[in-house]
Parts: structure tokens; sequence; C-alpha cells
């Protein structure tokens, strides 16, 4: 009986006497073998000025193989035509598949897109500019629940505020580690160069509710004016800095003028008639 010959591992039908390594040498021969052709399919495509030197061929299949081009297209530098060739075995050429132009290794690609709303910084937002939260912002909460924050949830049923949404516990969460590591944090350059810390200091004004414990705002135009600030941020302008030694106006000795001698100034003297004339 004879013996059933696998097919994924013998794709190929041959006659007697040839083998699969015969078959599929071949067939890797016409995909090849096809490279003028698939130069004329791009020559086809999009002129004969636009098709560079041959680059190489790949294989994506046992059938199909991709033969690369380099364009010379304007606006395209360094992007590469790629053509797809496809046969079956026993065939004595390949035909066409697809012409395609790809990027190559250095080419200028665009970057990659990304939302409008992830592309808003903070900064970015001008006069007369609309910037609407999204419908599902884990920082805010609907006014009519609680926002974890006694001293406003008290107040804001006291005087009946009715703000649609309010910044919940997470929303402060996020704003205060935002405020604790920026500029005003203490760890940025201004704060590491004083000892003096804003919580001590006759120029900040603490923010109301719990986000008062850590933050407020500083009232010193010379500062930090009108950023809130780390109540363990500082500066050069601490209320309680003193006045540099040798400030204010140089020390000199008086004058008495009791110990001076005043005398009359006689004036020029004029010359005389004799003392004008010269001698003899």
């Amino acid at each position: 009986m004879d013996t059933v010959t696998d097919t994924t591992e013998q794709p190929f039908e041959h006659s007697a006497g040839a083998t699969a390594t015969d078959a599929t040498d071949a067939l890797v021969a016409v995909l090849t073998g096809a490279v003028e052709a698939a130069r004329i399919a791009v020559e086809e495509f999009s002129g004969d000025t636009t098709v560079g030197e041959y680059l190489g061929v790949s294989y994506e299949d046992a059938t199909a193989a991709t033969h690369r081009f380099m364009a010379n297209l304007p606006g395209y530098r360094g992007w590469q035509w790629a053509v797809v060739v496809a046969a079956y075995p026993g065939a004595d050429h390949a035909t066409i598949s697809e012409v395609v132009l790809v990027p190559g290794p250095t080419a200028l690609l665009a970057p990659e897109w990304v939302p409008w709303e992830q592309r808003i910084r903070p900064g970015d937002l001008g006069p007369g500019d609309l910037l609407a939260t999204p419908a599902d912002d884990p920082r805010l909460v609907p006014g009519y629940l609680q926002s974890g924050d006694p001293e406003i949830d008290d107040t804001a049923a006291e005087i009946g505020l009715g703000r649609r949404r309010v910044l919940g516990m997470w929303g402060r969460a996020d704003a205060a580690q935002r405020w604790h590591d920026g500029d005003y944090g203490p760890s940025s350059a201004m704060a590491r160069s004083t000892k003096r810390v804003c919580r001590d200091c006759g120029f900040f004004v603490p923010l109301a509710g719990a986000l008062g414990t850590m933050f407020g705002v500083c009232g010193n135009a010379m500062a930090a004016d009108g950023h809130v600030v780390d109540v363990t941020y500082g500066c050069g302008a601490h209320s309680d800095t003193p006045a540099p030694p040798g400030s204010g106006s140089p020390l000199y000795d008086p004058f008495d003028d009791g110990v001076l001698d005043v005398t009359d100034n006689p004036g020029p003297v004029e010359p005389t008639l004799e003392s004008a004339e010269p001698s003899s």
C-alpha cells in the first residue's frame, strides 16, 4: 500500500521522480524572478519615474512574495513600493496581487494621532475658548451628593449653593497631589532655598474646607501672589524675613562746624603799575 504524504508538510504536486524540494525550489525561483514584472506593475500604476532602486524580496508564504523598490515621489522620502506577487506550484510565471506604497525604516511619518481631549494641557485655555469637562469626569460628583468634606457639605446644605457638580474626594486628592508636586510645593527650587514656610507667613491665606489643612493662597505681590501654595512651600519674601545687615543709610562721622576756623577771603590781588612794568 502506498504511503499517503501529509499535505501540510509537502503541499506541492509533483511528477514521478521529482521531490518536494524540487517543486519548492521551482516555485521560489518563479516568485523571485518576478522582479521585472513587479517593476512594470508600479510603472503602470504611478509612472516610470517613480520607481527607484530594487531593495529585495521577502516571502509572505509558500506561494506569495513581496518585491520592494525605493519610491521616487515628492514628499515621500524613505518610502517604498511593495509589490505582492503570487504563483501556484507548477506555474511558469507569477501574477501581480497588490501594489502599495509603504513607509521604510527612514520614512518621515506623521506623529501618532491623539484625540483632542488628550492633547489639551494646562495653560492652553485662552480668552474666549470653551473647554467642557467629560460627562464621566471622576473628579466631580453630583451636587446633591455628599462631597466628603464636612465643612463644604454643611455650608452647601445651609445656604443652598445649588451647584450641579462639586469636587469629590478623588478630585480633591488629585488637585492636592498636583499642587504639592508643582512649582509652589515643598520640592520646588524656591522652597528648597529657604527654611521659612508659608504656614507661618502673614501673607498666607488658608483655603476653606479639607484642602485648607494643606494649602492656601499667597497674598504677597512680590512673591507667589494669587497662586495656591503648599503650607510647606516657602520663599525669600516671607513676612518674618529680617533685613540684611548693613541695610539702610550708610554711617558717616558728623561734621562739627564749631571746630572749623573761618577766615575772611581777601579776594584776588590786583596787580599794581610798578609790578606790571617789566624790569630793566
